[in-house]
C-alpha cells in the first residue's frame, strides 16, 4: 500500500495509508480530509504534502 505524506491543521507532518479522493455527485468535496493526528491524537483536517512544500523543515 502506498503511503501518503500529509500536513495537519497544527502544522504536524506525518503518513496515512489511505488518502481516498472523495467525491459527491459531479463536484470534489477538495484535497482536505479529517484525519487523526498521531501527534496530537486529535482529528484534524489534512492535506497531502508537495514536494515543495519543506516537509522535511518539519519543527
Amino acid at each position: 500500500m502506498e503511503r501518503t505524506v500529509v500536513r495537519c491543521a497544527e502544522g504536524h507532518v506525518f503518513t496515512t495509508g489511505s488518502f481516498p479522493l472523495q467525491q459527491l455527485g459531479a463536484q470534489r468535496l477538495g484535497p482536505g480530509r479529517l484525519l487523526r493526528c498521531p501527534r496530537c491524537a486529535r482529528l484534524r483536517h489534512a492535506v497531502p504534502v508537495s514536494a515543495g512544500d519543506g516537509a522535511s523543515g518539519e519543527k
